[in-house]
């Protein structure tokens, strides 16, 4: 029987991130190598909650600390913690070598379903289909978590794509996304023992 190829010692998987503006003062720390222990405080509960399942059902720890100008709207808070948690992932994750690269998953909650689709390609984008009817969800307005996704995915430099295929509930469809979100994120980033240290793209860089 052929043997497979170990998987690479690598360093602890994990990521502090630290970004100060006018706007927001943020720290993210993510371990992409966790038990799905998270701390979210971002001043935005509903937020918080979407960043808890993240964490949760991607098997990450997951911190974040966040004061934003919440007097003015959510906005800048939503849009920078996603900035810090794209950039937290990428550099968890390093150059990539030995990882599966890409995963997908589907999450059913209640009447509604998701599926997601990521890329740990090195080639930002982000396709997304939330099928969210325009009302608030926890104080936030629904535009605001295509916003957060789409600054995660340029921040992190991954391909995602992420719909809702179905549901008549905006807090199960969104809960339900997020989730397919983390479990995608779980199986892309865990390392595939046939490939050694071998960086999986033909070019031989992401």
């Amino acid at each position: 029987m052929a043997e497979t190829a170990p998987i690479p010692a690598t360093a602890p998987r994990i990521a502090t991130v630290s970004r100060r503006t006018a706007e927001t003062s943020i720290d993210v720390t993510l371990n992409l190598d966790g038990s799905g222990r998270f701390s979210c405080a971002t001043g935005v509960g509903f937020l918080d909650h979407m960043l808890s399942h993240i964490a949760k059902h991607g098997v990450f720890d997951l911190e974040v600390r966040c004061e934003g100008d919440l007097w003015i709207d959510q906005h800048h808070t939503v849009e920078d913690v996603g900035i810090c948690l794209g950039e937290a992932l990428a550099r968890a994750a390093g150059d990539k070598a030995g990882l599966v690269r890409a995963g997908s998953a589907y999450m059913p909650l209640d009447e509604a379903l998701a599926f997601a689709a990521v890329d740990l390609s090195g080639r930002p984008y982000a396709v997304l289909d939330l099928k969210l009817l325009g009302r608030e969800l926890g104080g936030l307005p629904p535009d605001l978590f295509n916003h957060f996704l789409e600054s995660f995915a340029f921040a992190a430099k991954i391909n995602l794509h992420l719909r809702v295929l179905y549901g008549a509930n905006d807090h199960h469809k969104c809960e339900a996304a997020f989730k397919a979100l983390a479990r995608a994120l779980d199986a892309a980033t865990r390392f595939d023992p046939r490939r050694g240290g071998d960086i999986p793209s033909t070019k031989g860089t992401l």
